[in-house]
């Protein structure tokens, strides 16, 4: 009992002298904007998990289960995508089609599951796969000249924490790879799960990663480690920097930007998040020799996509972060000033006709598409209503 009392005692104080490296979504205010929110099309979705625009009034849409489909955002049409992307079988786990950019090069960057085909027996039948990076071209409604450009290493049997998130800054590519549920791992710059891969977007590797600039003991691809499931990545237009967002376990979930040879400490920290168990995970939240992220939610929104605001439709976000979250189903607004967070706010938060959100994308006027991890989902815009004066205008 006395082990109890003081087991207890520890854990009180430690859970205050760390309250203030904690947000809590469930504090931030509402938005007093008043917002329009519209079904673009009838069609339903399963699983979608990404979106890109290819111009102003088309985008693709992937589904975890494979299927891409090309969506005009005026009228609603659909037409389905062919290629063949070796994905793993979607069924009920976190693997599949996963993300897809469009770049100026002309070419569209896909992160998926990859397939080995190689069948092992744990207890069930699995399939050993690792987060891959492949792109192609789309020409006549259809995925062609298709290259692989990434396998991640060592390839695992699990169906979890793929990451998977792309941006690319100066024909630089940069993906989140997730650490496919193996904790340490992310410790380990010899294999890529748990760390942020930065190649040339024709696949080639720069010299200035950190395994050519001190860092030998490095995988040549890998330019940070420490992650667990990043899902999330925007350039900042004030600094250019590649800012992500990533799961913690039980709490956790966090943004932090993107550092040569940086190192965010999973799974030797868990940034307050705890085992699913409620076990303690590490000695501490965070510790002094790992990067420190930017914001770190307890208890978790699971995290999914972020992007800096951009476009006329909600003026007052210009360059603010928006974030968005499954768990909570909410889309929520970061307010920086320099490199500090001082303002949160809530978008939209359990929006029963949307769900889950897994992706959003803003369009050229700057309205907000979203789509939803649930089956069936739907393509939703979210617009200013005019219709209505606003809050802050009625105040």
């Amino acid at each position: 009992m006395i082990h109890v009392f003081f087991l207890l005692i520890y854990t009180f104080f430690f859970s205050i002298s760390n309250s203030n490296d904690f947000s809590d979504y469930k504090t931030y205010k509402k938005s007093k904007i008043n917002l329009n929110i519209q079904k673009i099309s009838q069609e339903k979705f399963h699983y979608p998990w990404a979106i890109t625009f290819l111009d102003r009034d088309n985008i693709l849409v992937t589904e975890k289960k494979g299927n891409i489909f090309k969506i005009n955002t005026s009228n609603g049409n659909r037409i389905q995508i062919k290629h063949k992307i070796p994905h793993i079988e979607f069924k009920h786990g976190q693997g599949g089609l996963l993300d897809v950019y469009k770049h100026s090069d002309g070419y569209i960057y896909f992160t998926y599951s990859h397939d080995f085909k190689d069948k092992i027996k744990i207890g069930r039948l699995s399939n050993y796969s690792s987060t891959a990076v492949a792109r192609g071209k789309l020409q006549n409604n259809e995925i062609v000249d298709l290259e692989t450009l990434l396998i991640a290493k060592p390839k695992l049997d699990t169906d979890k924490h793929w990451g998977a998130r792309i941006v690319i800054k100066d024909d630089f590519l940069f993906v989140g790879f997730g650490e496919r549920d193996k904790g340490m791992i992310a410790q380990n710059p010899q294999k890529h799960p748990g760390s942020i891969i930065r190649i040339k977007t024709d696949g080639t590797i720069p010299t200035d990663n950190p395994a050519y600039l001190g860092f030998e003991d490095w995988l040549p691809e890998i330019y940070q480690i420490g992650m667990r499931n990043p899902q999330g990545m925007a350039i900042s237009p004030k600094n250019g920097e590649i800012y992500f967002s990533q799961h913690g376990p039980m709490g956790g979930d966090n943004i932090g930007i993107v550092k040569f040879a940086g190192n965010y400490g999973w799974k030797d920290i868990a940034w307050g998040g705890k085992e699913y168990s409620g076990r303690r995970i590490g000695t501490k939240d965070f510790k002094d020799i790992y990067n420190k992220n930017l914001i770190t939610w307890v208890p978790s929104i699971a995290v999914g996509n972020i992007q800096f605001y951009k476009g006329e439709t909600f003026y007052e976000w210009k360059e603010n972060l928006i974030v968005s979250a499954t768990k909570t189903k909410l889309l929520a607004r970061l307010v920086f000033e320099g490199p500090k967070i001082i303002d949160q706010e809530i978008i939209i938060k359990d929006d029963k006709r949307i769900g889950r959100i897994r992706d959003f994308e803003i369009d050229h006027e700057g309205n907000i598409l979203v789509i939803s991890d649930s089956s069936p989902s739907y393509l939703w815009k979210i617009s200013r209503d005019y219709s209505i004066p606003s809050k802050a205008e009625q105040n």
